[in-house]
């Protein structure tokens, strides 16, 4: 025969539960202990975050959202565990799926900032180089073509050093996709190319048909300068590097001034002062140009700022910034010095280079550490 035993109001809501379980009788709905287990009290929250209460012992129970009962959401108490021992459970913070970057870091090796400069060195030479031949000035005229078609073939090297292979830089003609920066910029590049080489070629008879004819050419290279100038900067801002997208307003530009400054070396060091009016203003445009679209860079995207400031992207980006402030002053101040043009334009030179790796570090750090994935995210409304 079944014992029943009446459960005392007065106690404690846990020392019933044995009674219950000895009587072998339906516990009342009514009953203070609910079914999920002994000595076990349960309420909602006011503010509706979670359950809390305690255990028979008085340890706290924990919560639906993650922390200890009879907290708010979000806080921690130190829970105990069956020795006894109190154990702070510290607060989530996020690195990474298994210590890995959340973005995978790109492959390109130095090559590619290489095929930057010496890209943006071809088309602003080539800009100089019209410029100079619609104004009469021969010797400027020369040493701009003969640059641009020798740094576009070292841009040329550099680019198919980094694919790897020869064959693979053919294989992107086969198709001509608006859509991808990387194809477009090959037909750029490959039209570019052709201008600028019969530019130069004509440099060995520069009169008559053949003199024309090479006019006809350096105008069309110098039209295809602006698109071969700022592609690369469409190209680096197309990747999934935080930094370099985040940057996609102003990465050509950037370039573009770089591309100028650079150009505009080249007459400084090889033409005499007399012909130097020309390059001198296209110096104080490109570092203008380029000063102004790397401050937004550093300045004016948050977080995704600090890779461009910080590390070896940062000395190099201040190293340029220095370079380029003393090549604009230099070009300025040395009309009448030949020895003072050729330190500026290597000036420019310099500071056009390390602009290009400055840039090209600042993109690869920003995919090596999770918060400039995160972050972004978590702050976008």
């Amino acid at each position: 025969m079944t014992q029943r035993f009446d459960a005392d109001p007065g106690a404690d809501p846990g020392a019933n539960d044995g009674a219950w379980r000895s009587s072998g009788e339906r516990r009342p709905s009514n009953d203070p202990v609910p079914r999920g287990g002994a000595g076990r009290s349960r309420a909602r929250d006011a503010d509706g975050s979670g359950v809390q209460g305690r255990d028979a012992d008085g340890s706290d129970v924990q919560g639906r959202d993650g922390g200890e009962l009879g907290t708010r959401s979000g806080e921690r108490r130190p829970r105990r565990e069956h020795g006894g021992e109190d154990v702070q459970v510290p607060r989530a913070d996020f690195r990474s799926y298994y210590g890995r970057p959340i973005v995978k870091t790109p492959v390109w090796r130095h090559d590619v900032p290489a095929y930057l400069f010496t890209g943006g060195l071809a088309a602003g030479s080539a800009l100089l180089a019209a410029g100079a031949d619609l104004t009469g000035r021969p010797r400027t005229r020369r040493a701009a073509r003969l640059a641009a078609l020798g740094a576009l073939g070292a841009s040329t090297y550099f680019l198919i050093n980094d694919l790897g292979r020869p064959e693979r830089f053919h294989h992107m003609l086969r198709v001509a996709k608006p859509t991808s920066p990387m194809s477009m910029g090959t037909w750029i590049l490959s039209a570019f190319g052709g201008a600028a080489g019969l530019a130069a070629t004509t440099e060995a008879r520069p009169r008559g048909f053949v003199g024309g004819a090479g006019r006809v050419a350096g105008l069309g290279a110098a039209a295809l300068a602006p698109a071969l100038a700022t592609y690369t900067g469409v190209l680096l801002a197309d990747t999934a590097a935080p930094s370099w997208h985040a940057a996609r307003d102003d990465l050509p530009f950037a370039f573009a001034g770089s591309a100028l400054a650079s150009g505009a070396a080249v007459g400084l060091i090889a033409a005499p002062t007399g012909e130097g009016g020309p390059a001198r203003t296209l110096a104080v445009a490109g570092v203008a140009l380029e000063l102004a679209a790397t401050h937004r860079i550093e300045h004016g995207l948050g977080l995704l700022s600090e890779p461009y400031r910080t590390g070896r992207a940062g000395r190099l980006l201040r190293a340029a910034r220095q370079l380029n402030l003393a090549g604009a002053a230099g070009a300025l101040l040395g009309r009448r010095s030949r020895l003072l043009s050729a330190l500026s334009g290597a000036a420019l030179l310099a500071g056009s280079l390390a602009t290009r790796f400055g840039v090209f570090e600042a993109g690869m750090a920003s995919t090596k550490d999770p918060k400039y994935v995160v972050e972004p995210q978590r702050a976008t409304p």
